[in-house]
């Protein structure tokens, strides 16, 4: 069988990546994205308003949270949580279709969506957590982004260091990632996207006429 052959029959992974607030996953998502044609990003919902620059549809759908409430009572979330006051999701509709399709989909989401994604979706699933060099790296970063007041960069340096035990959880997380050269950085995830097309539990088995 030829690898495009492979490629069609084979299930989708759902490529799961966190990172503690300031890790640079963002970053890392976006390179990832760029280079890599077959991978696409699973847009979440969230119920905060637009940052500069963002759009809805491709970086967030943005809803009401009478909307947002109304799906999730439907079950419409395969994951979701209230993070700073605001509240996020992912959709399970286009996930499960590209795990059947065999499309490769990257999440970008929190801890608390990543344990819950695995738990859902454990034998397509790969989780990679994303940390900084030390935190005093990820407190430079926290004050370059000029997007969060003082009070809420205390608020997200507090919760880092509760998340960073995170990266010991096997179940949910297979690979970690230390940030420190972002080229670098970017190189490893490519590295694990590749490996894990790879697996003999994910490519069928070869036809030898």
């Amino acid at each position: 069988m030829s690898d495009g052959g492979a490629r069609t029959t084979r299930r989708g992974i759902l490529f799961v990546v966190s990172a503690p607030s300031g890790g640079g996953k963002t970053t890392l998502v976006k390179a990832a994205l760029e280079t890599d044609p077959e991978l696409s990003l699973s847009v979440s919902l969230t119920t905060r308003q637009p940052r500069v620059g963002e759009l809805d549809g491709r970086d967030y759908f943005f809803v009401s949270a009478e909307e947002f409430n109304r799906r999730r009572a439907a079950g419409e979330f395969a994951e979701w949580a209230e993070v700073f006051d605001h509240a996020y999701a992912t959709p399970r509709g286009p996930l499960e279709d590209s795990i059947e399709n065999g499309r490769d989909v990257l999440l970008d989401v929190d801890i608390q969506g990543a344990r819950a994604l695995k738990k859902l979706y454990a034998g397509d699933a790969v989780g990679i957590f994303v940390v900084p060099p030390n935190f005093a790296a990820l407190e430079a970063r926290l004050r370059a982004r000029g997007t969060d007041s003082e009070e809420q960069i205390a608020r997200r340096l507090q919760r880092v260091r509760t998340e960073m035990s995170a990266t010991a959880e096997t179940d949910v997380y297979d690979y970690r990632i230390i940030n420190e050269d972002r080229d670098r950085a970017a190189s490893e995830i490519r590295t694990i996207l590749a490996a894990e097309r790879l697996r003999l539990t994910r490519v069928p088995d070869p036809t030898l006429d």
